[in-house]
């Protein structure tokens, strides 16, 4: 119980921080197309503080595997099909979330279109061969705290504004690696791409845990207070067009999803700081997507 508390309270923060940050690649990209990929980047470099954790799980004897991937073109179109669905959305996964808890009911169509995709995939598995590899861990850690150590230096001697995104993103990353030591499949997409799978064999027995759903909610939470703090809640419903607008876009993202295994939430937090290469891929991927997505949004407008 005392390590589910401790938990909560880390995807709480989690919530808070990326609600505060506008965490978001949609945002990125557009600040990176328009001369600024100082955003971006701190997404992506969000979490080179795993090491920390690594270095917990083994002063403390705890179990930590992670699992890295080949790359592989599939890993690129999911990333692809990903991007372009949260240029749709105008917002990633964990952005999706945000502007839930900030009020915006357009993002419940959203996540049941993700719902959709996660099972258009159960349907139809194409032939993708995934081929787990070994990384040398201790090289990994190594790159991970050499890099940690000059992004901190370089944050300290920033403005306000950079050290506030910088330390943010960190923070974010640094929670996130600890999470994982409680829960491996604690990310939103691990959670929708789960239910998605038991929704569809209606196997009771591979419903997600109640702590999974808690750890949701948790995360929500965190988002909402940091809403309700800064004067950002509004309830908006859309229109009926917006809905399956957002409900074609949360598709996209589902169906991109499960081809890369995982959203923009996994494999930032997950995948890339194991140096993963099909999540390398994957982001690049996500990157081109979401680029290829605001570029045929500018044409259309």
């Amino acid at each position: 119980m005392l390590l589910l508390v401790c938990a909560l309270i880390l995807v709480c923060t989690i919530g808070y921080l990326a609600q505060t940050t506008g965490l978001c690649m949609v945002r990125g990209v557009n600040e990176w197309k328009n001369g600024n990929p100082s955003f971006l980047l701190a997404i992506l470099l969000s979490g080179v503080l795993a090491w920390v954790a690594g270095l917990f799980s083994y002063l403390y004897n705890i179990p930590l595997t992670v699992n890295t991937y080949e790359a592989s073109a599939w890993f690129v179109i999911g990333g692809i099909v990903f991007g372009l669905g949260t240029s749709l959305n105008n917002g990633c996964g964990v952005s999706t979330l945000s502007k839930l808890s900030r009020g915006d009911l357009k993002m419940v169509a959203t996540i049941i279109g993700w719902l959709v995709g996660w099972t258009i995939l159960s349907y139809w598995q194409p032939g993708i061969n995934i081929v787990e590899t070994a990384l040398p861990t201790n090289v990994i850690y190594g790159v991970l705290f050499v890099a940690s150590i000059f992004i901190v230096i370089w944050a300290l001697k920033g403005d306000k504004e950079r050290k506030k995104l910088w330390f943010s993103m960190l923070g974010i990353g640094l929670l996130a690696g600890f999470l994982f030591l409680y829960e491996r499949h604690w990310t939103p997409s691990g959670l929708l791409q789960h239910l998605s799978g038991a929704m569809l064999n209606g196997d009771t027995h591979v419903w997600p845990a109640v702590e999974r759903y808690l750890l949701f909610l948790a995360l929500l939470a965190g988002m909402f207070i940091a809403a309700w703090r800064s004067n950002k809640f509004d309830v908006q419903l859309g229109s009926l067009r917006l809905w399956l607008v957002h409900i074609i876009a949360g598709t996209l993202m589902g169906v991109g999803a499960s081809l890369a295994m995982g959203g923009n939430d996994s494999q930032l937090l997950v995948a890339l700081p194991t140096f993963s290469p099909a999540g390398v891929v994957a982001v690049l991927g996500m990157i081109v997507g979401i680029r290829l997505g605001l570029y045929i949004k500018s044409l259309m407008s």
